[in-house]
């Protein structure tokens, strides 16, 4: 009886865990964003993720950032890109704040994840994020390759690890870099769009102004330094490949299917 008993609750816990799980075509992403800046340093907004077919295309160096780039690029606002984005699948990572009160931003050492659900049958797909690095007047981080970072190859995951580089950042051009308080996020803007209109075009960021209200609050937030990183964006597969059979494993269940395969004994 002891037997028995144990072989259907095995049984169960298998079928338990066999039904949580995605179905072999289904396919969900873990993106995890990290903020690498020293203490100090730079902030960053929440981070727009968008996966999609290799078509959606951010926004091109060398020309005038979208509106709906330019309300995250000045503001942190990532609705307008989202409402604009035409791929399979989207999401915001929230940050941690910074303290009590704090927005969603993420501070140095602050981390946060979201899962995206591609659903079934996307055999080929890519990624493409953006986040305003604060505090800035219009400076962001985002890819503007649609095809650099590839997730799905032939149905199968591809694990990411980016880092994110102060070389990495870019001036949407949309608002002059005049760092002043009522301006500038964190440093006392009260209302979005508030900034003097700049008509440029997207470009490398050439860094904040030395001396000024920005590395004046933050020291340590000059981006521009040798090796400056800002974020880490790392993705990965859920579950992960080894998941159920470490599961398995520890419920000893591959054990008892082995077993199960031996001939019956007469009593």
């Amino acid at each position: 009886m002891a037997h028995s008993h144990r072989r259907a609750l095995m049984l169960a816990l298998a079928s338990a865990a066999l039904a949580s799980a995605p179905s072999a075509q289904a396919v969900a992403l873990k993106i995890k964003v990290e903020n690498l800046a020293p203490m100090a340093g730079t902030l960053f907004t929440p981070v727009w993720v968008g996966v999609h077919d290799g078509s959606f295309d951010l926004f091109d160096a060398g020309a005038p950032a979208s509106a709906a780039l330019e309300r995250l690029a000045e503001d942190g606002n990532p609705g307008p890109l989202g409402g604009a984005f035409t791929g399979s699948a989207q999401g915001v990572v929230f940050g941690p704040g910074i303290g009590a009160g704090s927005p969603p931003i993420f501070g140095p050492g602050g981390s946060s994840e979201i899962v995206l659900d591609l659903g079934s049958g996307a055999t080929e797909a890519y990624l493409s994020f953006a986040s305003m690095l604060l505090p800035s007047n219009d400076a962001f981080f985002a890819n503007d390759d649609p095809l650099a970072y590839q997730v799905l190859s032939g149905g199968n995951v591809n694990a990411l690890e980016l880092i994110i580089l102060g070389t990495h950042i870019f001036d949407a051009g949309t608002e002059v870099n005049d760092e002043l308080a009522a301006t500038t996020p964190v440093l006392g803007q009260m209302s979005p769009d508030t900034g003097t209109t700049e008509g440029g075009v997207v470009a490398a960021h050439g860094g904040f102004i030395p001396g000024g209200a920005i590395l004046s609050a933050f020291p340590n937030a000059d981006f521009t330094v040798d090796g400056y990183q800002v974020a880490r964006i790392t993705v990965s597969q859920i579950p992960e490949p080894s998941t159920l059979a470490l599961l398995f494993g520890s419920l000893g269940i591959a054990g008892w299917i082995r077993r199960g395969k031996k001939p019956a004994r007469a009593m």
